[in-house]
Formats: C-alpha cells, structure tokens, sequence
C-alpha cells in the first residue's frame, strides 16, 4: 500500500526517515570509490518501509523537496563522522521539483559549507526522466551546480528514448547505467555492444560510468573488459545503515592494498589510458580512408586551429589544410599529403610519410606543425587506411 502524505510527514518530523548507503566500487579493483545515499523509512518497531510506498506520494504532494534536503544533512553529517582519509562522495537524490526551486544552488552550498565539507564529496543525483521533462531549465541548473564545485550524475541512463540528446546537450559528470542494460546478464550479444559503445563514448566526454544493480559474477566479469568505471548492486553490497557503511570504509581503509593494477586492469582499460595519453601528445588525430576517399577526426583538444570538418571527403581534407598552411608551406602539404602520391608511398612500401609546415591558428599566428600519416591494416578489409598525428611544435 502507499501511504498518505500525513503520515510521510510525521515520519519525517520523528527522524524516522533515514540514509542508507549503497557503496560505488572501483569495478577492476573492487575498491570503494563513493555511495550512494538512499531513503529509508524504519518504523518504530524496527520494520524497514522501501521508497516505492511513499515516494510517489510525497513527489505528489511537494513534500519530496523536505526529504531531499533532510537526506543532504543526513549525508554531511555521516561524512563528518569520518576521518578525511576514509571520505568518499556520496551522490543524493534530487526530485525534478529542485529543477524549478528558486536559488537551489545558494541552498546546497548553504547547507554543504555548515558542516565544512568540500564540495566535491556532494554529488547531486537527478534522473534521466527529470531531464526530458524539465528541458527547459536543466542545462542552467546543471552549470550552476558543477560551477559550485558540486559533481552532477544523470541516473537510469538507458531506461528512456531522449538519453543521448541530453548526454550531448548536458554537462553532467556521471553517467549512471540502468540496471535495465544488464538485465541479460551481459550475456546477449546486441546488449553487450550497447554497453561497450556507451562506456566508449562516456570515455570520450570525460564522464565517470557507474553501472547499476550488478547482482551477478557473469556481470562484473564483462564489465571489467569494457572500460566500465564503477558498479554497483547487491553482488558487493547492498543498501546499509550508516553505521554499516562507516564501519566497512574504516575496514577498507585498514586491509590489504589490492594487487598491482596493471595486473588487474581489463585491455579496455589499458587502451583508455593510451588513447588518452596519445591525445595529449597528438590533439590531432584523424582516421582516413584512401580507397574510398573518406575521413574522420576522432579528437582535437587544444590545437592551433580548431575550424577543420570532423567528417567528409580526404580530398576535401587536404584542400582546407593546404589554405591553412604559411603560402611558402602549401606546396609542400599539398603534395606530401595528396591521396595519390600516399597511395603510392603505401604501394612502395612506406609505413609512413611526415611533413613541418606552418598552419594559420584561431589566433592568426603560425606555429610549426608536424603531421605524421602512419599506414595501418585492417583485418577486415584490404583498403588503404591511415592514422594522421598532428603536434603542435615549439617555436
């Protein structure tokens, strides 16, 4: 049954209402990294009451903002039981009524910084849903909260139609995978190329992927081969009391170190690294198609110029550099980089062709650039493909 407004609010008056924890676990090393804060109604007589009976209600009534708030002392009060060195962010559920709630910001920092906190430990938790139908006010609410300091987390990411749109469109800092995507057991073929395109994508936005209701070893297995950052689910652990919850970080914090993580870690998990070591050498990379005349960039970040197509046709490629080079360099790019004459340095036998050129940058400077086509293999295919690194050079 679910229960009246009335009676949802004397709860809360007797403290009734509390936290329970569900800890967030490094998915190679199993190691907790943050938890989340879940409401829970204990009765007198000790009965635990699950949020499905009385959240719908209290949503309906207004009476939700109360709770949300109560939960965030409750939080900050637990972080401040713990020694700093066993403190991990804890995320906190927000109803989409928050969305519309005037200077929601000032209120969070208000309450944060009463209990000397820092910002950081504070993750401000709002489902996919809330962001569909608040659409209008999301994106400004959600800067002002990560502008604040505070880290925001899309929840039941997959469990909606409208979730890439505002992947895209939101700056949110963590991803939260609904349990729905997992329900196959990680078994079904089209669910794990789903799961593995969307922690590759997430990786590419920067955002922390947390995957949720993990009950099975069949799951956690898969999701250590695939770039997934944290999980949770009753297969670690599921929702605690406080006391619980502080008890097991204090006892993680006492055991043993886990064993060398580049044992540990998944092949995933080491190509994220590379890849993201190779994109602070290069801020450039390009893959090209020369049989078929195609191209696409997968990164720029902090490049000399930032106007260049991220997809389209090679030839095309070529001509926008080439009028973005020093007068005295586009010969040289031009040529260097024709598709013709790369064709025919892979049909001599080059593993790879280089040119320094001077490019015009968003500035209107021109800085040394060295860009570096190296020839790849597909094992799918027997077109001509390469792989273009651009660096910015000292002057």
């Amino acid at each position: 049954m679910e229960y009246t407004t009335d009676e949802i609010r004397k709860a809360l008056e007797n403290h009734e209402l509390q936290a329970y924890y569900q800890p967030q676990y490094d998915t190679v090393t199993s190691r907790i990294k943050s938890a989340e804060a879940l409401v829970r109604w204990i009765k007198p007589d000790g009965t635990v009451i699950s949020p499905c009976y009385f959240i719908g209600a209290a949503e309906r009534s207004g009476l939700v903002t109360d709770i949300d708030w109560y939960m965030l002392e409750q939080v900050c009060q637990c972080l401040n039981k713990q020694d700093k060195s066993v403190q991990h962010p804890v995320s906190v559920n927000f109803s989409r009524v928050h969305i519309r709630e005037d200077k929601f910001t000032e209120k969070l920092i208000s309450v944060v910084d009463s209990y000397g906190l820092p910002h950081s430990l504070i993750e401000v938790e709002i489902t996919e849903s809330a962001m569909v139908e608040e659409s209008g006010k999301i994106i400004d609410w959600v800067t002002s909260i990560r502008k604040a300091g505070f880290s925001v987390a899309t929840d039941d990411f997959g469990s909606g139609l409208s979730s890439l749109q505002f992947v895209k469109d939101i700056s949110a800092d963590v991803l939260k995978i609904d349990r729905m995507l997992i329900d196959r057991n990680c078994e079904d073929e089209k669910e794990r190329i789903v799961l593995e395109s969307i922690f590759n994508f997430a990786h590419r936005l920067h955002m922390v992927t947390i995957a949720e209701g993990v009950e099975t070893n069949e799951q956690l297995s898969f999701l250590r081969t695939c770039g997934c950052g944290k999980i949770q689910g009753f297969l670690l652990a599921k929702p605690m009391p406080e006391a619980d919850y502080l008890a097991l970080c204090q006892l993680q914090q006492t055991s043993e170190e886990p064993m060398d993580i580049l044992k540990l870690q998944s092949p995933a998990s080491a190509v994220n690294l590379l890849m993201g070591v190779i994109f602070r050498r290069y801020p450039l990379v390009i893959f090209s198609n020369l049989t078929r005349n195609s191209f696409y960039m997968m990164a720029y970040q902090n490049f000399t110029a930032t106007s260049c197509p991220s997809t389209g046709v090679f030839d095309e490629l070529i001509v926008h550099g080439t009028a973005s080079m020093h007068p005295d360099d586009q010969e040289t790019f031009a040529t260097t980089f024709n598709r013709q004459n790369l064709l025919k340095a892979h049909a001599e036998g080059k593993t790879e062709v280089r040119a320094v050129t001077r490019q015009i940058g968003d500035d209107g400077i021109y800085r040394r650039v060295e860009t570096t086509d190296y020839f790849v293999k597909s094992p799918s295919s027997d077109d001509v493909l390469v792989i273009t690194l651009c660096d910015n050079l000292p002057d």
